[in-house]
């Protein structure tokens, strides 16, 4: 999953897609490098960010989705707000990605009333305040309890379980230790019984393990991207397409027969 934010604030690529004409030439890119899906968002859900009105994400978003309907890959749209979901889908969007798992009062309705997939995302608090002081009890315990309970809500509201994949939200609310306990038992969601996505891309656990700045992190992640996959991750959200796809090609001829 190709990551597209047009957005003026997002913490890696904030300000480079902002207009139209660059947003669709690097999703055109990301195609090209191998992405099979590609995620646009309209606003920031970086630590710290603030949000913007439901009509200036709605402009961010729309124009790129209209000109990317053509494309042979589904296009998902990262939102968190239902009136955005239903403009979005109607404008030839696959998949809503929404990092409070369709909480928002009529997000359900405008899921339910497509045939769309959805990512359900694990966060604590708001991106403003969502990095102070995150605590749980067991981090991986507290958010596999989330994430089921979110299913079971939007099977109650009409979703297809078919229809459903789950994040568990690297870095929405979760200090640098509670990142990496999740990598290393992310095995523990598969009994979700929905495909995983993780989005491990730049993120600042990375930055805080390696001393690196966000431009700086490729290789950390790529490294957290395959250990994600081989946790059962099968959706993997990265700014940096063609090289987590060689890097995923050699972890297949590690586990696929030779001849096969």
């Amino acid at each position: 999953m190709g990551v597209l934010n047009v957005t003026p604030d997002s913490f890696s690529d904030g300000g480079r897609f902002m207009d139209s004409a660059s947003a669709i030439e690097h999703a055109h890119r990301m195609l090209d490098e191998g992405a099979d899906i590609l995620d646009i968002g309209g606003e920031s859900s970086r630590p710290g960010a603030q949000a913007v009105s439901e009509a200036e994400e709605l402009r961010r978003v729309l124009p790129v989705l209209e000109a990317l309907r053509g494309l042979k890959i589904p296009i998902s749209v990262d939102t968190r707000r239902p009136r955005v979901m239903r403009e979005a889908l109607r404008a030839g969007a696959a998949m809503i990605n929404d990092i409070e798992a369709l909480a928002m009062p009529g997000a359900l309705q405008a899921v339910r009333d497509s045939a769309c997939a959805v990512c359900l995302m694990h966060k604590r608090g708001d991106p403003a305040t969502m990095q102070e002081k995150p605590r749980y009890g067991d981090v991986v315990r507290d958010v596999h309890a989330y994430l089921e309970a979110a299913v079971r809500r939007a099977e109650s509201a009409g979703i297809d379980r078919e229809r459903i994949v789950a994040d568990v939200g690297f870095g929405f609310g979760k200090t640098v230790a509670h990142n990496f306990e999740l990598l290393r038992r992310l095995h523990e969601f598969s009994d979700l019984g929905v495909p995983l996505v993780a989005g491990w891309s730049r993120k600042s656990a990375l930055g805080a393990l390696t001393g690196r700045p966000v431009g700086e992190r490729l290789a950390a992640s790529v490294a957290a991207a395959l250990l994600a996959a081989q946790g059962g991750a099968r959706i993997l959200r990265v700014h940096d397409v063609r090289e987590t796809q060689d890097a995923l090609a050699v972890l297949r001829a590690t586990t696929v027969p030779a001849g096969a």
